[in-house]
């Protein structure tokens, strides 16, 4: 997505207190970051404007969360909507984070001692192209990176609206070594998920009537 420089955003980020500018420094302590380091830790890819993990992380205090994005606008709107979110129910943000960094580079800023739980993966370029395949978030190679941090068992969740992503996703998956054991071709008709928190483009897409797909994997041991 495509969004217009916020000359604001990269001052109220450095100005956050839940704003890393420096994630390569956390790598193998992120949970010395959060104020209960003892809770699960999940990671949200490609943030965007945080209408997502503002609501995820807000609903769920038991779990950490890192939300990761590579354009400070889009975080500085992640920034604004977590604030909202939390001020909305009166709570502190001590269990989220924002960082900027690039995806493909992953392994610098994370390691097994993060120990992370959960991945989530929403609505990434689906890069159509077959020679631009290998920059998917949840292509083989990637794949690969993650399980440089990804716990034994911990899980990816994944939504798109794209037919040929999500079905490749799934080889992609199978090849690494993850087991698919929740999918579906119609979120909005069958929540895998148990209570499904709507991205932006995923109320976009659904506007559209575009049917909005989903899985759940699972690393194995």
């Amino acid at each position: 997505m495509r969004i217009r420089y916020k000359k604001w955003a990269r001052p109220e980020l450095l100005q956050s207190t839940f704003y890393i500018d420096t994630p390569e420094e956390r790598k193998g302590k992120w949970k010395e970051f959060f104020k209960n380091p003892n809770n699960p830790i999940h990671l949200e890819l490609g943030c965007g404007k945080g209408q997502f993990i503002s609501q995820l992380a807000s609903e769920n205090l038991q779990t950490n969360y890192i939300a990761i994005d590579l354009v400070d606008a889009m975080l500085g709107l992640a920034k604004r909507n977590i604030e909202s979110a939390y001020l909305e129910k009166k709570i502190e943000t001590s269990n989220i984070v924002l960082t900027r960094f690039d995806i493909e580079r992953i392994p610098m800023i994370l390691d097994k001692n993060d120990n992370i739980q959960r991945i989530y993966i929403n609505f990434c370029n689906p890069w159509p192209r077959g020679k631009h395949h290998k920059k998917r978030l949840t292509h083989s190679r990637q794949l690969e990176k993650y399980k440089t941090f990804l716990a034994p068992n911990g899980e990816i969740y994944f939504k798109t609206d794209d037919n040929d992503l999500f079905f490749t996703t799934q080889n992609y998956l199978e090849e690494c070594g993850f087991e698919i054991y929740a999918k579906t071709t119609d979120l909005q008709n069958k929540d895998i998920f148990g209570k499904n928190i709507e991205t932006e483009h995923e109320k976009m897409f659904k506007e559209q009537g575009i049917l909005i797909k989903a899985l759940i994997a699972k690393r194995r041991i």
